[in-house]
């Protein structure tokens, strides 16, 4: 498969990690494995085949508590679209599928970083995301 994009520059827009007092810290540390992994993709285009990615991480609770910390990242990524893309299902996968498989290492890594920077270093993703998976499943 041919490289049908180039990923120009990406960058942190945006990062927040909330916890209102202490008490909120301790009662988020017992429930941690309440909270979920959500991720969000919004792409706006650009002039000249340049397409902006918001890739939205936030990792919140499932549940309904009073207590809880918020944390969310947001990282954009420029990409130039390479002339030959007309399709629009070929855009859509390039955004949601292509650039994300490329740059989620380096977000894992950095949110993982805000989480455990934010006193909660027992936090792991052990789930992968198959970003081509769930391209398909909503393409179907």
């Amino acid at each position: 498969m041919t490289k049908n994009y180039k990923i120009v520059t990406q960058f942190l827009r945006d990062i927040s990690s909330e916890t209102p007092n202490v008490e909120t810290y301790f009662f988020v540390k017992n429930q941690i494995s309440n909270y979920q992994l959500v991720i969000d993709i919004t792409s706006k285009a650009l002039k000249n085949k340049h397409v902006e990615i918001d890739t939205i991480f936030k990792f919140r609770d499932s549940k309904e508590n009073k207590k809880k910390s918020y944390f969310e990242m947001t990282n954009v990524t420029i990409v130039k679209i390479d002339e030959k893309i007309k399709d629009k299902k070929e855009l859509e996968k390039i955004i949601l599928c292509d650039v994300q498989i490329k740059i989620y290492p380096d977000l894992e890594k950095s949110f993982l970083s805000l989480l455990h920077n934010s006193g909660y270093s027992d936090i792991k993703f052990e789930k992968k995301i198959d970003f081509e998976g769930l391209y398909n499943q909503r393409a179907n």
